[in-house]
């Protein structure tokens, strides 16, 4: 089993080993009477990501590799938001976004709190301009013009994700005639933005070691 369908496992299958623990941790979730069909609801919403994930087939190529990445990062934030991503794409294209775009935040925020870099109320552009100098990433840095025009694609492609965020994810109201994202604009962006995150901690890792 991949490190995808793994993270998707609830929790009872990842805590509970006989069936003395399942029936304590059964008795926590509900209690008195109907407590039966609460617990069968809560069991049923616990594995829907799972089953999802393999009926669906709700999965890119990258999606192992990144998710090693981020695990290998250690920082818990950081594996929430990809795979509240991962889980969004198909049936919440609008949240996948909004998460696409916090797990790219939340990467930059992390390597400049342990840089020492200050980032109070900045944007996500200016979030991943001050990772890029902290990481030698940015176009400014470097001479060569071809690595220069990669580091400033990369600049357009976080800029563009927080603007996408902004216009068509569930991060803000809509008028009467929304532009709703279908699932494959929320697989580009999702992919796109765990690319970068990916790309940014493996830098950050490289840099470290």
């Amino acid at each position: 089993m991949n490190s995808d369908a793994k993270s998707l496992l609830p929790e009872i299958i990842k805590t509970c080993r006989d069936e003395g623990s399942v029936w304590r941790y059964l008795k926590k979730v509900a209690s008195g009477e109907g407590s039966w069909d609460r617990r069968c609801g809560h069991i049923d919403k616990s594995f829907k990501p799972f089953l999802d994930y393999l009926e669906k087939g709700n999965h890119s190529p990258s999606d192992e590799n990144i998710s090693e990445s981020i695990s290998l990062f250690g920082a818990n934030g950081v594996h929430i938001a990809w795979q509240k991503a991962l889980q969004r794409r198909q049936d919440d294209p609008e949240g996948a976004i909004t998460a696409a775009r916090a797990l790219l935040e939340t990467v930059c925020k992390h390597i400049l709190d342990e840089t020492g870099v200050d980032y109070s109320n900045d944007d996500l552009p200016k979030l991943y301009g001050k990772t890029a100098e902290a990481l030698n990433l940015a176009p400014s840095q470097h001479t060569e013009a071809t690595f220069k025009a990669i580091l400033g694609g990369c600049y357009t492609i976080v800029q563009n994700l927080g603007s996408l965020r902004n216009k068509v994810s569930d991060a803000h109201g809509q008028g009467k005639h929304p532009v709703r994202p279908l699932p494959r604009h929320a697989t580009l962006a999702v992919n796109l933005a765990g690319g970068m995150s990916t790309f940014l901690i493996e830098t950050w890792n490289a840099k470290n070691n």
